[in-house]
């Protein structure tokens, strides 16, 4: 379970922060995409701190829960796509890639906000214990952007990795490996859930990323 045993409670909240995470992915692809020269996601609101916009009806709300109620060992959602308009972008291939970038690294970011809040308040302040609810749903929160930031790395059409991908790869092969994107969602759960190298590299990315969580924050003289 990715829950644990955590009450039905405290999974609502942390699926709340799951949704705002989900949310600021999306946000700060628009966010790139407009700096490089498309307004699509500016347009459409998708430039927001408010998660609504973002939802998806199935992939971020029916989804999640039927994984939860299930007690699937994995755990797999997303939300609406920012659409981008290629064609806008000044420098395309390269700008396409770093907006993908944007979504992972906004989770990133947010791993490390989280990582700091809970040591803020648990070593700073005392307040929580590691066995504290509030001090658990934050470690579940690093985790889900922790694990938002690898899986959308996977260079596996339509995730952000397969942007950056398609930026590098000689002009011979983008065209075969983008039209990979056309078999979408079910390449991506066909890949993660049953070929299990794929998971041992979402698992290894994201302890490699914790890591530089805890340095940035320790060492890095934000703690």
């Amino acid at each position: 379970m990715p829950f644990g045993d955590l009450p039905p409670q405290a999974i609502a909240v942390a699926l709340a922060l799951l949704v705002l995470s989900l949310g600021i992915h999306e946000a700060a692809h628009a966010w790139v995409a407009l700096k490089c020269g498309d307004p699509t996601g500016r347009d459409l609101g998708r430039i927001t701190l408010n998660p609504v916009p973002h939802i998806d009806p199935f992939m971020t709300i029916v989804l999640p829960l039927l994984m939860v109620v299930s007690g699937s060992p994995f755990f797999f959602g997303g939300a609406k796509p920012v659409p981008v308009n290629y064609y806008n972008l000044r420098n395309p291939l390269r700008d396409m890639a770093l907006v993908a970038l944007a979504g992972p690294f906004s989770n990133f970011v947010l791993a490390i906000f989280f990582y700091f809040v809970q040591k803020l308040v648990a070593e700073k302040f005392g307040i929580w214990t590691s066995d504290n609810l509030g001090y658990l749903i934050l470690s579940q929160a690093i985790d889900f952007n922790l694990l938002l930031a690898a899986f959308n790395l996977l260079p596996i059409p339509p995730l952000d990795g397969s942007r950056v991908m398609t930026w590098l790869l000689p002009g011979g092969l983008r065209e075969g490996y983008a039209a990979l994107e056309r078999f979408g969602l079910l390449l991506v759960i066909g890949l993660t859930w049953f070929f299990p190298p794929v998971r041992y590299a979402i698992a290894a990315t994201m302890q490699a990323m914790f890591g530089w969580v805890q340095s940035i924050v320790t060492v890095g003289g934000l703690w």
